[in-house]
C-alpha cells in the first residue's frame, strides 16, 4: 500500500498532525505487555527466525488497521451520528485503559519481564558448584510462524484494540483517516523491529519492576493525552 493512496491528494504538511496521532496511539496500544510481545522478545534473545517473525507481526498489524478503518469508516458514512457516539466510547476506552497502566505503574505487582535465551542447569559438585549453561533445542521455522500467527490472530483483545479502537480513532480524523492508519502501521513496524533486534539489550534493561513502572506511566499519559483530543471541539 503506497503512501500516494493512503494520503491521496492532500498536502503531506496537512496530514501530519494525523499521522502522528496513529503513530503515538499505536504505540500505545503494542507496547502493553503482551503474549506476542513477549515471544517477539524471546525470539530476538535467541536469535531464531527473528526477520520472518518481525514481518508477519507488523504485516498482520497493517491487515487489521486497514480492515479497521476501512469497515467503521463505511459505517459511519451510511450513519453519521455514530461519529460521536464513537469519539465518546474511544475515549471511554482510552480513559480506562490508561487508568489501568497509572494503576500498574503507583501499585507495581513487583513482576518483572524475564525472557531467557538459554537454559541453565543445576550447580554441579564436580564443577565446583558453577552452573553449567547448555543451548536450548532450536525452534524450526514453520513452529515460530505458527505460534506467531496464533498469538496474533487468535487474540482477542488485537480486534478490539486494532479493529475497533483504531479503525474509530480514525474516522474522527475524516479525510485524514487513512494517514492515522498509515501512522499506527509505521508505529508497528517500528516496535516490533526495534523489540525483536534490540531483544538482548532491552531484555535486560526490562527485567526490573521500575522500568516497567516507568513505561507504564508514559502509556498512561499518551493514553489521558489521546482521549481528551478526542472530546475536545473539532
Amino acid at each position: 500500500m503506497s503512501c500516494s493512496f493512503l494520503l491521496g491528494n492532500r498536502s503531506v504538511v496537512v496530514v501530519l498532525p494525523s499521522v502522528f496521532a496513529g503513530l503515538g496511539l499505536g504505540l500505545s496500544l503494542i507496547v502493553a505487555i503482551g503474549a506476542q510481545n513477549l515471544f517477539v522478545l524471546r525470539q530476538g534473545i535467541r536469535r531464531e527466525h527473528l526477520l520472518a517473525v518481525v514481518a508477519v507481526c507488523a504485516l498482520s498489524d497493517a491487515i487489521l488497521i486497514v480492515l479497521g478503518v476501512s469497515g467503521v469508516g463505511l459505517v459511519l458514512q451510511a450513519v453519521p451520528w455514530l461519529l460521536t457516539v464513537v469519539r465518546w466510547a474511544g475515549a471511554a476506552f482510552l480513559v480506562g485503559y490508561g487508568v489501568l497502566a497509572a494503576r500498574r505503574a503507583l501499585r507495581p505487582s513487583g513482576e518483572t519481564l524475564r525472557v531467557d535465551g538459554g537454559a541453565t542447569s543445576a550447580p554441579s559438585p564436580r564443577a565446583g558448584g558453577t552452573a553449567v549453561r547448555t543451548r536450548p533445542a532450536r525452534t524450526t521455522l514453520a513452529a515460530a510462524l505458527a505460534t506467531c500467527l496464533a498469538l496474533t490472530w487468535l487474540n482477542p483483545h488485537v480486534y478490539l484494540d486494532t479493529v475497533f479502537l483504531l479503525g474509530s480513532v480514525a474516522s474522527t480524523h475524516g479525510d485524514d483517516r487513512w494517514a492515522f492508519a498509515l501512522g499506527a502501521c509505521v508505529a508497528s513496524v517500528l516496535w516490533f523491529t526495534s523489540l525483536g533486534f534490540g531483544a538482548r539489550w532491552l531484555g535486560r534493561w526490562l527485567d526490573t519492576p521500575r522500568a516497567w513502572r516507568i513505561l507504564d506511566a508514559v502509556i498512561a499519559v499518551v493514553m489521558f493525552a489521546i482521549a481528551i483530543s478526542l472530546v475536545l471541539p473539532h
